[in-house]
């Protein structure tokens, strides 16, 4: 019987299972992926991303997980009305696979076991541990006494224990040869309502030209995006010589309000999961810091599950408060975002 089962080697998994681990708990560390595994992302880390892996893992960001050009100088925004908003910061440039198995690794080396290609299809909280069926190279069961769903958006453990599927942004984007008059040091978002049900952005990884746009609905997809490509096209001479991939992800659509769900009884939530997201997509920072919380209060009230989500839940106030920061500061810069101002 495990201490805790994580779910999902990304940023929260990994960083859950390495402070569980180090506090001496038996950690098994699911993902249904194999590793290195690859999620579709701008794969920016903002500085705050850079401080918790410094804090978290007790090294710095290696600069073999990053992708040219590896400093990232900030990020530009467009709002609705094409006014630039330009916020520069300290970052870095990287392949999520790698950075992802990077965690992954420094987790093993904690002492956690590392399963890949393990899919969790079942959770169940019996009188004192959870079951949890999983499914990999055949089907089989593990005990756990607290399980923490770090899955994400796409997961199926919260969607099953709530009976509720979430609400999610498609994105869609696109990586390709060419040439276009900006800066590649810098991510680009596009706030216009023309462009995109959310957003759009520009980014460039190893020389690949990234576009993409996030709709509501899937159908809309080639609508939004031939628009933001005339767009590129006429303010940045943008020219497209070659596509050599494209690739569609899910993430949660947060609401008014922020809502958090931090979990139910043995089973905690963080991440994605949890429906911690930062405007634009980032992630990275609020899963590794709720996978962080988690885990500490997993550790220090292993004995009595009545108190740790509610510990969880109290210590994610200052986290769940960034993030409302964060999403009132782009409600004030375009109308499309009105609605999430606090």
């Amino acid at each position: 019987m495990y201490d805790v089962l994580v779910i999902g080697a990304g940023p929260a998994g990994s960083t859950a299972a390495k402070v569980l681990a180090d506090r001496g708990l038996r950690v098994l560390l699911a993902e249904k992926c194999a590793l290195p595994r690859y999620k579709s992302c701008s794969g920016v880390l903002i500085k705050r991303s850079m401080d918790l892996v410094k804090l978290y893992f007790g090294e710095n960001v290696p600069l073999s997980v990053t992708c040219e050009p590896a400093e990232n100088r900030g990020m530009i925004f467009t709002n609705d009305c094409g006014r630039e908003y330009r916020f520069a910061q300290e970052g870095l440039n990287v392949w999520r696979s790698s950075f992802d198995n990077w965690l992954a690794e420094k987790a093993g080396e904690s002492g956690a076991q590392v399963r890949d290609c393990t899919t969790v299809v079942a959770c169940e909280e019996k009188d004192g541990f959870v079951e949890v069926t999983l499914q990999g190279k055949e089907t089989f069961v593990e005990k756990a006494a607290y399980v923490l769903d770090c899955e994400g958006v796409v997961g199926a453990v919260r969607r099953r224990l709530r009976k509720e599927t979430l609400e999610c942004i498609t994105t869609y984007q696109t990586f390709n040869e060419g040439t276009i008059d900006l800066d590649p040091h810098y991510f680009y978002a596009y706030l216009q309502p023309e462009l995109s049900e959310y957003d759009a952005w520009f980014n460039v990884k190893d020389n690949l030209l990234v576009l993409g746009v996030s709709v509501k609905d899937p159908a809309r997809i080639p609508l939004f995006y031939d628009r933001f490509l005339g767009y590129m096209r006429e303010r940045h001479n943008l020219r497209i010589n070659r596509q050599t991939k494209e690739e569609k992800w899910l993430m949660p659509h947060v609401r008014p309000g922020c809502r958090i769900d931090f979990g139910m009884g043995r089973v905690l939530f963080t991440g994605e999961a949890a429906g911690f997201l930062n405007p634009m997509g980032e992630g990275i920072s609020a899963g590794m810091e709720s996978g962080f919380l988690a885990a500490n209060a997993v550790a220090a009230h292993f004995e009595d599950p009545r108190r740790v989500c509610d510990v969880y839940r109290d210590s994610a106030a200052g986290l769940k408060s960034y993030m409302e920061r964060q999403w009132d500061l782009v409600a004030g810069m375009a109308g499309t975002f009105r609605e999430m101002a606090f």
